[in-house]
């Protein structure tokens, strides 16, 4: 990575693919990042097999729902030879209110000057989607004393408990057995 890409550069026929790797957050399981206010989250990256450094990179954030979200203070365009970016996501919230961040899996995608779709050529930045990362919103203090279980509610579970039911259901319970053991004991 010494030269920039306006400079005229051979880079040799066996020249593997340029790439990056995340290395930040790790790669093992998907990282939760909490949309709330003064809340950063850094993306780093160590580049491979890169010849051609590029002008800028890109560094965008697709949602599941198909949104595109700009990564980092600049509107997602950083120096070609960045190595992380850091998002304020509260600041994002606070100034984009026609498009907010939202609970949901986001697909970090990060690609040089040629755009994003480029054909991975040697010794050049290849595009990179490999980070899957999570957002959620941090849920309103709920009292104990005002606080009801969304799944308890029903018929069913009041119903089982009633004194009747476990009589109904022991009284059944015993009669079937007994009659399988008299059934038994007439065929022998």
């Amino acid at each position: 990575m010494s030269q920039s890409q306006s400079s005229s550069v051979n880079i040799p026929q066996s020249a593997p693919v340029g790439g990056l790797t995340i290395t930040q957050p790790p790669q093992t399981a998907t990282s939760y990042y909490k949309i709330a206010a003064s809340n950063t989250i850094t993306f780093g990256w160590n580049f491979t097999d890169v010849i051609v450094t590029p002008t800028h990179l890109t560094v965008s954030a697709v949602c599941d729902n198909g949104n595109t979200y700009p990564v980092g203070p600049t509107d997602g365009i950083i120096p070609g030879d960045s190595k992380s970016v850091t998002w304020d996501i509260g600041a994002y919230q606070n100034a984009h209110p026609n498009l907010p961040l939202v609970e949901a899996t986001y697909t970090l995608h990060i690609w040089d000057d040629r755009g994003p779709g480029a054909a991975r050529q040697a010794g050049l930045v290849s595009e990179n989607s490999a980070l899957k990362f999570a957002m959620y919103s941090p849920q309103p203090y709920t009292p104990l004393e005002s606080w009801t279980c969304p799944t308890c509610g029903g018929a069913l579970p009041d119903l089982v408990a009633h004194p009747v039911f476990i009589s109904l259901t022991v009284t059944i319970l015993i009669m079937f057995l007994s009659g399988f053991s008299l059934i038994r004991q007439a065929l022998r």
